[in-house]
């Protein structure tokens, strides 16, 4: 069974920029909210270094019918060539809210 509702989870280099993409999916109605979560220190592998960066992460309410778009959106507006973008199947939660998911998203 397909969830109905996702959290996707990624993660911007700075505040402006996790402002300017959680304004973006809310206005084009493929979030209902997106909550730019305080700084944190990020440890991974990239281009066979070991980096550690300050980032900023975004929790993002959607329909799972959207998420191809979102996905696509996100693409399109991150500046990391390879951004995390990871989705977290919401199968519990207030009914209301649920509702309120699906009243603000309908691209």
């Amino acid at each position: 069974m397909q969830p109905e509702y996702l959290m996707v989870i990624t993660t911007c280099p700075d505040h402006d920029c996790a402002q300017r993409i959680a304004s973006a999916l809310v206005q084009a109605k493929l979030a209902a909210c997106v909550q730019i979560v305080s700084p944190v220190t990020s440890v991974y592998h990239w281009q066979e270094q070991v980096c550690q960066e300050t980032e900023y992460p975004l929790h993002i309410k959607c329909q799972a019918k959207h998420y191809q778009q979102l996905q696509q959106e996100l693409q399109n507006l991150h500046p990391y060539e390879v951004p995390q973008i990871v989705a977290v199947p919401l199968t519990y939660g207030l009914p209301a809210y649920f509702d309120w998911i699906k009243d603000t998203t309908q691209p």
